[in-house]
């Protein structure tokens, strides 16, 4: 079956290496501290954090997703380049994958320019209140962690 992609495009006054950081290479710590009604926690189960390796996310009691499994694709620490797939605990699609890349801006701050594919599986429609879903839980991270830079201008620095 076809993938369903969506691409996004979200800028931020925030600078691009520090938001890197925060959300791609510090994401197991920072996020259940930033989201802990949505992330229980963020846990290495294979590798060294480098592509190949594979994290679980708890998610919180009383969402329909218990835990996702996380594979780390490529990452490009000096490109400011992260891909990434959900290989299992999603219900409708058998893997999703992201390529997300940060671009830094002349005005300062960056635009981060994503696709996703969702890879639904065998007789299961990805609707588009699934998509809506998926952006608005992407963009809640995104803007925690934004919010959390700018009011600690020295974290991630």
């Amino acid at each position: 079956m076809d993938p369903v992609t969506i691409s996004e495009e979200v800028s931020s006054n925030v600078e691009a290496g520090r938001m890197f950081k925060a959300l791609i290479i510090d994401a197991q710590n920072l996020i259940p501290k930033l989201m802990p009604q949505a992330i229980k926690n963020i846990q290495l189960l294979q590798g060294d954090g480098g592509p190949g390796s594979i994290q679980e996310l708890t998610i919180v009691e009383g969402s329909e997703t218990k835990q996702l499994k996380h594979r780390i694709d490529a990452i490009d620490k000096e490109n400011l380049t992260f891909s990434y797939s959900v290989i299992e605990g999603d219900n409708k699609v058998e893997s999703v994958s992201h390529d997300l890349k940060f671009e830094p801006i002349a005005e300062g701050g960056f635009k981060s320019k994503s696709v996703t594919k969702f890879y639904p599986k065998q007789g299961v429609e990805i609707k588009e209140e699934d998509i809506k879903a998926s952006k608005e839980e992407s963009l809640a991270v995104f803007k925690v962690v934004e919010a959390y830079l700018v009011a600690n201008p020295q974290a991630y620095a």
